[in-house]
């Protein structure tokens, strides 16, 4: 509850004016079964997706204005997507933090959903090769990368346009610094109906990272972290594992074409 309090703080300082302000936390004088709280200013909301275009100008101040305290990829402290803890320690390389990050949530997987070979060798692949030719150019070759602070389960279940305002609004952060395409990811899963719209506006007001080329294999990239999540809270949903394998796959392909002919694509 710490971290769910700290990451809407940290929002909250930035964007003020995206999202409820954090009031307090804390445990609950109940011991059995312990219970703990979080305190923020009420909005009434309407629950339908707010405006693609002020709703992406919120997104795109707060990945713009925001600076970390280390100028390091992380947080200050731990906090959950969902109700598992996040790998967000402090790195100078984004290509290493997120590699940390996503694999404690494929161990997450492997652990709630079982074994399935094929599905691991192609995750070792993308972790050992995918992930230094898709994030390590983000800081070679002369190129830096601004650590913005993000929300970090953008979708639409957590956004809403507040009745009174007429603003977007944005909650249940899960927040820590990160290259700002990540926040991204979440866009790409299929129940999510943030559209291409969404999209659009955002790259309007922040253009992708070089190379430019690759910048929807990393939101693709991206996206498996939070298949990941949805996969280890609903682990009924065995087409998302499918579409994680499927995804993965296509990325060896494109980028280790030696592996590729050693996977086949599994049907949905």
């Amino acid at each position: 509850m710490e971290g769910d309090f700290a990451s809407m703080w940290e929002l909250y300082k930035v964007v003020p004016n995206f999202v409820p302000k954090p009031c307090a936390w804390g445990k609950s004088k109940l011991e059995k079964p312990a219970t703990y709280f979080f305190l923020c200013d009420f909005v009434e909301m309407d629950k339908g997706l707010p405006d693609p275009e002020a709703f992406c100008s919120r997104v795109a101040e707060l990945h713009q204005n925001s600076q970390s305290p280390t100028g390091m990829f992380g947080f200050p402290i731990r906090n959950c997507q969902g109700k598992f803890l996040q790998e967000n320690g402090w790195d100078r390389s984004w290509a290493s933090f997120f590699t940390r990050l996503l694999v404690s949530f494929f161990k997450l997987d492997i652990a709630t959903n079982g074994t399935w070979p094929e599905y691991q060798r192609a995750f070792d692949k993308v972790v050992n090769h995918v992930i230094p030719k898709l994030l390590e150019p983000l800081q070679s070759n002369g190129r830096s990368l601004k650590p913005s602070l993000v929300h970090g389960d953008l979708w639409h279940g957590n956004a809403a346009t507040n009745n009174e305002t007429g603003n977007p609004v944005a909650f249940d952060a899960s927040a820590f610094y990160a290259h700002n395409e990540y926040e991204l990811g979440t866009w790409r899963r299929k129940t999510v109906k943030f559209d291409n719209t969404y999209f659009d506006q955002y790259r309007a007001r922040v253009p992708p990272s070089e190379p430019v080329e690759q910048w929807d294999d990393r939101i693709r990239l991206y996206s498996l972290k939070f298949k990941l999540a949805h996969m280890i809270g609903w682990p009924v949903v065995g087409s998302v594992r499918e579409e994680i394998y499927n995804d993965m796959l296509y990325l060896i392909e494109k980028y280790v074409p030696t592996a590729a002919s050693k996977h086949d694509k599994k049907e949905e």
